[in-house]
């Protein structure tokens, strides 16, 4: 089968949604799928196509260069050129997935859309999140299947769209990590919070933490992997506590995984303090690599401590409490199990599944019927003739 994902990113960045496709997409064209994947670049320097894994990436321009809006109508039209059996749109919080939902009911394509929920550092984007998912929502429920990375995820959407939740289906991220190298020992002493560099992440409150825990553990040092936009404000607050020689910050490419692999190996604990997670990729690979994790008591973060697989405090507490939890966890330094943890290659074939019944089901209706354009609207917007 013909498969499209649409990003608004993909690698060489990292992130979840990022991480998601360089691992399921060669898993599918393993499995006889061609899979072609549509981004953006707007910083304009990225070729415009390359072949990654097995998969063609086309990028398209996106605008503004500074914000994460990725206005892109270059995804519409490569959408309508196109030849594809389905489309997969991975994320929804962007102008992508709208624009390119538009093209694909347009193009009479069948679609599934990912939503990879996530938070977002502006009080004005979290704001206004209902609004737009309002206004997705003619948009959303023209697809054939919508994919949850989490039951919360799925029945957050469900409820927030009016969509049925018998339209979901959930498929968790992988959590495989390469074995780390033999040389690498685990640091009693290091925290390690990992993620996008985004005040949503939390990582100002694991370093907000730090001098109460070096109270309590005078050895403790954290460790920062990431990159993004706060880090300016965190390498502050840094200075400000006088933490320069117990708290660094680093990142690693998406696609040195054996680095990646050796950090969250050597770790006595992860954290992740994030306000909101679907079902975050970072404490899935810390736990793949049978690490101790801590984190907030929300969203997506909370499910995962409900069914054991790591601590949770409350997602408003306290520096002082969230060094106490910290400092509890690296005395523990608990055995953690080797849970039987989901998986990329169970992630494929899933979506393969998925993929192989839409088809189905829209090769059979397209022999009774053609689709409805009623109530989308065209694109690009009509203009008004002038007198």
């Amino acid at each position: 089968m013909r498969i499209l994902m649409v990003a608004a990113r993909c690698h060489p960045f990292m992130g979840g949604i990022e991480t998601h496709i360089h691992e399921v997409g060669p898993r599918l064209v393993a499995r006889g799928h061609v899979v072609d994947v549509l981004t953006t670049d707007p910083s304009g320097e990225l070729p415009v196509e390359e072949y990654m894994r097995g998969m063609r990436v086309q990028r398209v321009r996106a605008w503004p260069r500074e914000w994460d809006l990725y206005v892109s109508p270059g995804i519409y039209a490569a959408i309508r050129r196109g030849v594809w059996d389905l489309v997969h749109f991975q994320g929804y919080n962007t102008f992508v997935a709208p624009v390119g939902m538009l093209a694909a009911i347009r193009g009479g394509l069948p679609f599934v859309l990912t939503f990879h929920s996530g938070g977002h550092s502006s009080r004005l984007r979290n704001a206004i999140r209902g609004a737009q998912q309002a206004m997705l929502r003619p948009l959303v429920t023209r697809a054939a299947r919508l994919i949850g990375v989490s039951e919360f995820e799925a029945s957050f959407f469900s409820t927030r769209m009016g969509v049925p939740r018998e339209r979901f289906v959930v498929i968790p991220n992988g959590a495989a990590m390469p074995a780390a190298s033999p040389t690498v020992k685990v640091d009693p002493h290091l925290i390690v919070s990992g993620g996008r560099l985004e005040r949503y992440k939390g990582h100002h409150r694991a370093i907000a933490a730090m001098p109460e825990l070096i109270k309590r553990r005078p050895e403790a040092r954290l460790h920062i992997v990431g990159s993004g936009p706060h880090e300016a404000d965190l390498r502050r607050l840094i200075a400000r506590l006088g933490l320069e020689e117990r708290v660094t910050i680093a990142s690693i490419p998406g696609s040195e995984r054996q680095k990646m692999a050796d950090i969250l190996a050597s770790a006595g604990l992860f954290v992740l303090f994030s306000e909101y997670e679907a079902h975050p990729v970072a404490v899935m690979e810390a736990l793949a690599l049978r690490r101790p994790v801590l984190v907030s008591d929300t969203s997506g973060l909370g499910e995962l401590a409900s069914k054991g697989l790591c601590r949770a405090v409350a997602r408003d507490a306290s520096a002082s409490t969230l060094a106490a939890a910290m400092a509890e966890e690296l005395e523990a330094q608990r055995d953690v199990p080797d849970w039987a943890l989901p998986d990329w290659d169970a992630c494929a074939r899933v979506l393969s599944d998925v993929y192989d019944d839409v088809h189905t089901d829209f090769l059979s209706r397209r022999s009774r019927h053609r689709p409805s354009l009623d109530g989308i609207p065209s694109w690009p917007p009509a203009t008004k003739a002038r007198r």
